[in-house]
């Protein structure tokens, strides 16, 4: 990595990590400037890691998956992005404590992880591989936002039952914006990565001459999709609600970090180029 990426990637997981910090403190002391802070470090930190990856995508004319470090910190700011734009909508302020640490491992194991330079070409550069992972990350980075709502809504659900009404109790939302949470993000991530799905399959296809490898990654991809098909088809056909929704949110979101790194770390394939 040059210079200025690297200096970029620095700022970027310092302002991640402040901006965590404040979140952590806000549970404790839950005052509105606190969280504006935190909310303000994570937004720098994002507008950090979004000029870093302007300046890569502009030196290499390609999209930043090309190593796994740089796939890390690519989700993380997808995560991040996601969080964000969520915030605005659902304004429950407790949950970047919950999210804003996954950016910082993210970004960790990014900097954590050594890598080679790949060289440039122009099978990196098609619009199909750029749609497929612009809506393959931004659709997973959705479910980790459900994830960390199905975390908070089996926490708030057990200190109900428990009776045990205490710091987190007054802290967390109530059970049925957690599941209306989740409901959204389904919604959002969903379409995302069915497109994600067809994308990487027409750009299989167009560069590797089969649709369809046999790949463990395409594998893991399409069991990751049915679990969500499965969920969505369970919420508008039978009603699913409350727990079970948030068990499926963990489930599937504990399977796209298996595709996501196990997949590429463990397994040879058409995606093994980002061991790097």
């Amino acid at each position: 990595m040059n210079e200025p990426l690297f200096l970029f990637s620095v700022i970027t997981t310092l302002l991640y990590s402040v901006g965590t910090v404040g979140y952590l403190i806000y549970v404790v002391r839950t005052e509105l400037i606190i969280h504006r802070i935190a909310y303000a470090f994570l937004l720098a930190g994002f507008i950090s890691h979004t000029i870093g990856f302007a300046i890569l995508i502009g030196q290499t004319k390609q999209m930043p998956i090309t190593t796994l470090p740089q796939t890390f910190s690519f989700f993380a700011w997808a995560i991040v992005g996601s969080y964000l734009a969520f915030q605005l909508k659902f304004n429950i302020r407790v949950f970047g404590t919950f999210v804003s640490p996954l950016a910082v491992i993210f970004m960790i194991l990014s900097s954590a992880i050594p890598s080679k330079i790949i060289p440039t070409s122009r099978l990196f550069s098609s619009f199909w591989l750029t749609l497929h992972v612009t809506t393959i990350f931004i659709g997973n980075a959705i479910f980790a936002l459900a994830f960390c709502a199905g975390i908070m809504y089996l926490l708030q659900e057990r200190q109900i039952k428990t009776k045990s009404f205490g710091l987190l109790y007054r802290r967390l939302p109530s059970l049925e914006t957690l599941d209306s949470l989740n409901s959204v993000c389904l919604t959002f991530g969903f379409p995302l990565i069915t497109v994600g799905l067809i994308s990487g399959f027409v750009y299989a296809g167009a560069v590797l001459r089969s649709f369809w490898h046999w790949d463990p990654k395409e594998i893991l991809a399409v069991i990751t999709w049915l679990i969500y098909a499965v969920l969505l088809h369970e919420r508008l056909a039978v009603g699913w609600r409350g727990r079970r929704a948030a068990i499926m949110a963990i489930v599937g979101f504990s399977v796209i970090l298996v595709t996501f790194v196990g997949a590429t770390l463990l397994l040879k394939g058409h995606h093994s180029f980002m061991r790097g």
